[in-house]
């Protein structure tokens, strides 16, 4: 490497952003952006710009395509693009406080109802248009999920949080090796796609996918985890081979 990687790590909010920093405390040195919602912080191994893009696909998809696009106008452009937050867990693959890194980043709930599926849903690649799924660099998906000690999978992406057994039901025979559903994964790696970056998507789990019950919510253990997952992966993104 002729230069530190440059890597940007895109979450919904700042509570989960502030956990990913929390990783480097140790050795970093930090700028904030003005004007965004970016921490910049270097180490020795690379440059990590830590956004809070907004809850939601469309948010997520706006706010890493906006910093995408400054970053090639500032001839900086990033190497890596990451997707990182909390996530419900598909049990019993994924429980409460695990972490999951994404071997696939599939929307769930971009399509139409029809009548060809189990479920009524057909998405959109059958209407002939569109895409559903990203795919990380399998060799670094590999290490980042050594380093964690984690499992890799599909990580879906969706824009209304699953609250029903019956839902969760339909979400997994659709999907059988999902691990966790997000909101905004599939945002992120459609502006990273566009952008021609790869991407990776790390999901910290707080709570079970199914029936909506907030007071089985774990989310400052999971935000922990996050911090927990990034001191750990963090080496194996700092070595990552820009093309």
């Amino acid at each position: 490497m002729t230069r530190p990687v440059r890597v940007l790590v895109a979450t919904a909010v700042p509570a989960e952003r502030d956990a990913v920093a929390l990783a480097f405390l140790s050795e970093q040195r930090e700028v904030r952006v003005p004007g965004v919602d970016l921490r910049r912080i270097t180490t020795a191994g690379a440059r990590w710009d830590l956004l809070a893009a907004g809850v939601g696909p469309a948010a997520a998809a706006t706010g890493a395509a906006s910093a995408l696009t400054a970053a090639d106008l500032d001839g900086a452009p990033y190497d890596l693009v990451v997707s990182a937050g909390i996530a419900g867990g598909f049990a019993p693959l994924a429980p409460v406080g695990s972490l999951v890194v994404a071997d696939a980043i599939t929307v769930a709930d971009l399509g139409a109802q029809g009548d060809d599926d189990g479920d009524g849903f057909l998405p959109v690649t059958a209407l002939g248009f569109g895409t559903v799924t990203h795919l990380p660099p399998a060799h670094l998906v590999r290490e980042a999920a050594a380093a964690i000690g984690c499992p890799a999978g599909t990580v879906l992406t969706v824009s209304t949080v699953t609250g029903t057994a019956g839902r969760a039901a339909a979400l997994r025979a659709r999907h059988p090796g999902a691990l966790a559903e997000a909101m905004e994964g599939f945002g992120v790696a459609e502006a990273a796609a566009a952008h021609g970056r790869p991407v990776l998507e790390v999901r910290a789990v707080s709570n079970p996918v199914g029936p909506r019950d907030r007071d089985a919510w774990r989310i400052g253990d999971a935000l922990a985890a996050l911090t927990t997952a990034f001191g750990k992966c963090a080496p194996a993104l700092e070595r990552w081979e820009r093309a």
